[in-house]
C-alpha cells in the first residue's frame, strides 16, 4: 500500500520558482484530502485564478510571474491542500513596512520546521513595491466595503432564488452547478483573498507599533471586539435558539431525551412549532455553514440539521452569563481601552500617532471584511452543493452510487461519459474512495520546501504521539483571545459530536474551522493544536469573547481528557491544575 500513497489523483505539479508550501490556515478550510470534483470545479479554475486576481489587484505581482498552465498559488500534494508560502512571503518583502517574517507570524503562527526566506532573482521589484504602497494607502483609508455588501446581497439572493431541483434532469443539475461556479466563484474567492491580505496591513502596523512601545501584549486586544463579523452571526443566532429551547418545557424535554431523532420529534410535536419555525429561519439564513464547508461533498447545517441542533443543545445548558453579546461588549470596551494606552504612548511621535489611528480603524474594517467575503463564498458553495446532492440522491436510488456524496469522486470532465454509462464508473469510484481513506489516515507535512516526502512516509494519525502532561505541567501556545479561564478539559476531535462538552468546559481540538465556533459559546475556553493569529476561528473567538490559545502543539494528546486546566489567553500558557 505504501507505493499507492506516493500521489493522489488530485495532486498538483510542483512550482519551480515558488518552492515553499504550507498547510497553515488552509488546514482549517480543507482538513481532509481534496476530492476530484472540488479540484476540477473549484480549485483549479476558481481558487487559483481568483487568488492571482487578488495579487494583481494589490499590485504585488504581475500575471506573467505565474505559470500559465499549472497551479502555483494553491496546490494539492499527497491528497492535501497547501498554500504557497513563498508567494505569501514575497508579498511581505514587496510590501513597504512588511516583511516575510511578519507574514509568517500572521499566517503560520509558531510552528517548527519553517526555513528562512532566501531572496531569489526577480524578487525585488521596486515598481511593484510602489504599487503595493499605493494599495496599502487605500487599505488604511477605506470605510465600509460596499462591494462586499453587494456580494452578500447577491449570494443571499441565490439562496432565495434556488430553483426546484427535483424537477431538473441529471445533466441540468450538473450544468446548473457548474454555471454557478463559473459565474461567481472566481470573483468571490478573489474578493476573499484580497480582503485577507488587506487585513494583514493594519494588523502588521499595529504589531510593529506595539513592539516598538514594548506592549506587544496589547495586540490581541486591539484586534478583538471589532463587531460586524458575519462569521460570528450564526453563533449569536444559535444562542437565541438555545435560550428559546431552555425556556420551553416541551422543547427542553425533547432535547433532554437525546439528539437521536430530535429533529423528527420536534417537527411532530405541536407544542414545539414556535421553535421549529425559528429553527427553519435559522437554516435558511445560515444553513450553508458546517464542517469542511468549502467541500460540496460534506454536510452542512441545512443538509444535516442535527449538526446545528447539537450545538444548540450545548447552548441550551449554558448559563445566561455565557451570552455572546455580553462578551463582545466587554471585548469592544477592552479594545478601546487598549487603544487609549497605545495612543498615549505614541502621542509624542506625530507620524507614529497617525499610523496608529489609521491602522486601528482599518483593522476593524478589514478583519470584518475578511469574514464577510468568506461567508459570501460559503453561501455560494451551498447553492452548488444542493443540486449535486440531489443528483447523488437519485443515483443512490438507481444503484449507481453507494452514497450521495459519491459525485465528489468524479472529475467534471468525466460526467459526460458517466451519464452515458454510470455502471462503468462504480468500481473506479469505490477504488478512489478507498485510496482517499488511506491518504486521510496519514498526517500531512505541515510545511515542505521544493518537494514533499512521499505520503507513504508520513506518520499515520494513530502513530502521532506526545507525552501526556502531568499536574503542574504547562503547554506554551500563542494567545488567540484574551482572558483567563479554568475548567475541565474536553478533547473533541469531531465538531459533529459535541455532546461531551458541558458548559464551562475547556474545548481542546486539533484545529477549528468556523463550524466549531458555536461550541465556543458554551465553552469556558478553547485550545487548539494548530492555528495562527489571523485564522478564521480565532477572529470569531475574539468576537465571542472566549479565552483562546492557538498553536499549542499536541494539545489534543498532551492534555488529558477530564483534567482541570487553566487557559491563559493573555500569555498563551495552558496549565494542568489537576488530573
Amino acid at each position: 500500500m505504501g507505493g499507492m500513497l506516493e500521489t493522489w489523483i488530485c495532486d498538483s505539479a510542483l512550482s519551480e520558482r515558488f518552492t515553499l508550501w504550507t498547510r497553515a490556515n488552509v488546514g482549517e478550510v480543507f482538513p481532509d484530502p481534496v476530492v476530484p470534483f472540488s479540484k476540477s470545479a473549484f480549485l483549479h479554475k476558481g481558487a487559483e485564478l481568483g487568488w492571482r486576481d487578488a495579487w494583481v489587484r494589490m499590485g504585488a505581482f504581475e500575471l506573467d510571474e505565474f505559470n500559465p498552465t499549472e497551479m502555483e498559488v494553491i496546490g494539492v500534494f499527497g491528497g492535501y491542500c497547501y498554500l504557497n508560502a513563498s508567494i505569501i512571503r514575497l508579498f511581505g518583502e514587496r510590501a513597504p513596512g512588511l516583511s516575510w517574517k511578519s507574514m509568517d507570524e500572521q499566517f503560520f503562527g509558531a510552528q517548527p520546521g519553517i526555513p528562512p526566506y532566501v531572496e531569489r532573482p526577480g524578487d525585488v521589484r521596486p515598481d511593484l513595491s510602489a504599487k503595493v504602497g499605493e494599495w496599502m494607502g487605500m487599505v488604511l483609508t477605506s470605510g465600509e466595503r460596499a462591494d462586499l455588501l453587494e456580494d452578500k446581497r447577491v449570494t443571499k439572493q441565490l439562496r432565495a432564488d434556488r430553483p426546484d431541483l427535483v424537477g431538473m434532469s441529471d445533466r441540468e443539475l450538473l450544468d446548473f452547478t457548474l454555471k454557478l461556479a463559473d459565474d461567481h466563484f472566481r470573483r468571490l474567492f478573489g474578493q476573499h483573498l484580497h480582503g485577507t491580505y488587506a487585513a494583514t496591513v493594519p494588523v502588521g502596523i499595529l504589531q510593529a507599533i506595539c513592539t516598538a512601545v514594548g506592549r506587544l501584549d496589547l495586540l490581541s486586544a486591539l484586534i478583538s471586539g471589532i463587531g460586524n463579523v458575519d462569521s460570528a452571526e450564526p453563533s449569536v443566532a444559535m444562542w437565541e435558539l438555545g435560550r428559546l429551547a431552555a425556556s420551553s418545557s416541551a422543547v427542553n424535554d425533547e432535547f433532554a431525551a437525546g439528539l437521536e431523532g430530535l429533529e423528527e420529534r420536534l417537527r411532530s410535536n405541536p407544542s414545539d412549532q414556535d421553535f421549529v419555525a425559528k429553527f427553519d429561519e435559522f437554516l435558511f439564513e445560515f444553513g450553508s455553514r458546517g464542517p469542511n464547508e468549502w467541500d460540496t461533498s460534506h454536510p452542512t447545517w441545512e443538509t444535516k440539521p442535527s449538526l446545528a441542533l447539537g450545538a444548540i443543545d450545548r447552548m441550551r445548558l449554558a448559563p445566561d452569563s455565557a451570552a455572546p453579546d455580553g462578551h463582545q461588549a466587554t471585548l469592544a470596551a477592552g479594545r478601546n481601552a487598549s487603544g487609549e494606552i497605545v495612543r498615549a504612548m505614541v502621542a509624542a511621535d506625530p507620524e507614529a500617532a497617525q499610523q496608529f489611528e489609521l491602522a486601528f480603524a482599518a483593522a476593524a474594517v478589514w478583519l470584518s471584511s475578511r469574514e464577510r467575503s468568506k461567508t459570501n463564498v460559503v453561501r455560494m458553495i451551498q447553492e452548488c452543493r444542493m443540486p449535486m446532492r440531489e443528483l447523488g440522491r437519485r443515483l443512490v436510488e438507481r444503484g449507481h452510487f453507494d452514497e450521495v456524496e459519491d459525485f465528489a469522486f468524479l472529475f467534471v470532465d468525466e460526467f459526460a461519459a458517466f451519464f452515458d454509462n454510470p455502471e462503468s464508473f462504480m468500481s473506479t469510484i469505490r477504488a478512489r474512495k478507498a485510496l482517499r481513506d488511506e491518504f486521510a489516515a496519514h498526517e500531512p507535512q505541515f510545511v515542505f520546501d521544493r518537494s514533499p516526502d512521499f505520503p507513504a512516509a508520513w506518520k499515520k494519525m494513530s502513530d502521532v504521539t506526545y507525552e501526556t502532561l502531568q499536574r503542574g505541567d504547562t503547554l506554551q501556545g500563542i494567545p488567540g483571545c484574551l482572558g483567563v479561564a479554568e475548567g475541565i478539559a474536553r478533547v473533541i476531535l469531531d465538531s459533529n459530536d459535541p455532546s461531551a462538552l458541558e458548559p464551562g468546559d475547556v474545548l481542546i481540538a486539533h484545529s477549528t474551522d468556523p463550524s466549531w465556533t458555536p461550541l465556543f459559546v458554551s465553552a469556558g475556553a478553547v485550545v487548539v493544536d494548530v492555528g495562527a493569529p489571523l485564522s478564521h476561528a480565532v477572529i470569531v473567538s475574539r468576537e465571542l469573547g472566549i479565552p483562546c490559545v492557538i498553536s499549542a502543539t499536541g494539545a489534543t494528546q498532551r492534555i488529558p481528557d477530564g483534567a482541570r486546566v487553566r487557559v491563559d489567553g493573555n500569555s498563551g500558557i495552558v496549565t494542568v491544575l489537576d488530573i
